[in-house]
């Protein structure tokens, strides 16, 4: 008689502002080992964005939503930057709504902005250039920087649509005070991720939120920034690949 594997679980990959390219990696890593989504979020790189798309909170729900259209339980989110905040905000939606229930399984956070943290505020993105959010995101700036100059006019208008729209879902603080008091009420195994050397939101803010979340481990990615799998991925699956195992 044979006997079928399971499904795999799904992974639900969040990006940050600086659109899909950016989780691609992670995708293709967790790929062999799960049913991996990930979508680009509404508005980025030239997809439509719904006027109800207003909020973190609202992508959260229409996603949550979608999940529950697909059938799919137990999803591991793993989000970076703005996907990071996106995805504890899954999670906290999913705890407070009977709709959600068993929909998120765990959550990975890495370097998520989101929460206000006493003392440690997140870089002001909307106000560096270029070389400027290369020093604050990245170990490394010079593998970060990208001149401008060098971009197709194209690409120019997409990074800047990018900005309008992350400006309009996120704020310009790319912050919501009350994340770190809701915190709490997260009910999934979560782990929070942070660059050694990120400058965007620090290993210290990366703490605070961890600390906020029950049962939450924190772990930090040396010789990186903003964006671990990207700078160092070997050191960033080191961390993660034990947490979803």
């Amino acid at each position: 008689m044979s006997t079928s594997s399971p499904a795999p679980r799904t992974a639900l990959v969040l990006h940050g502002g600086g659109g899909p390219q950016t989780v691609a990696a992670i995708a293709r890593h967790l790929a062999p080992s799960f049913h991996v989504l990930a979508p680009t979020h509404p508005g980025w790189d030239g997809t439509e964005r719904p006027a109800e798309i207003d909020s973190v909170g609202a992508l959260a729900t229409s996603y949550l939503d979608g999940l529950v259209a697909e059938g799919l339980y137990d999803v591991v989110l793993v989000g970076s930057s703005i996907g990071g905040w996106l995805a504890l905000e899954m999670a906290l939606r999913a705890a407070a709504d009977h709709r959600y229930v068993g929909v998120v399984g765990a959550v990975v956070d890495i370097d998520g902005v989101g929460a206000v943290v006493d003392g440690e505020p997140i870089a002001d993105f909307f106000a560096l250039d270029a070389r400027g959010l290369a020093e604050v995101a990245w170990h490394d700036p010079e593998r970060g920087h990208r001149d401008p100059a060098t971009m197709t006019d194209e690409q120019r208008a997409v990074q800047q649509a990018n900005g309008l729209t992350m400006a309009a879902v996120a704020g310009r603080s790319m912050s919501d005070p009350t994340l770190l008091g809701r915190l709490g009420a997260v009910g999934v195994p979560t782990l929070v991720v942070f660059g050694e050397s990120d400058r965007v939101v620090t290993p210290a803010y990366g703490r605070a939120v961890a600390a906020a979340i029950p049962g939450a481990e924190f772990r930090v990615v040396s010789a990186a920034g903003h964006l671990p799998h990207l700078e160092n991925p070997d050191a960033t699956w080191a961390v993660v690949d034990p947490f979803l195992g």
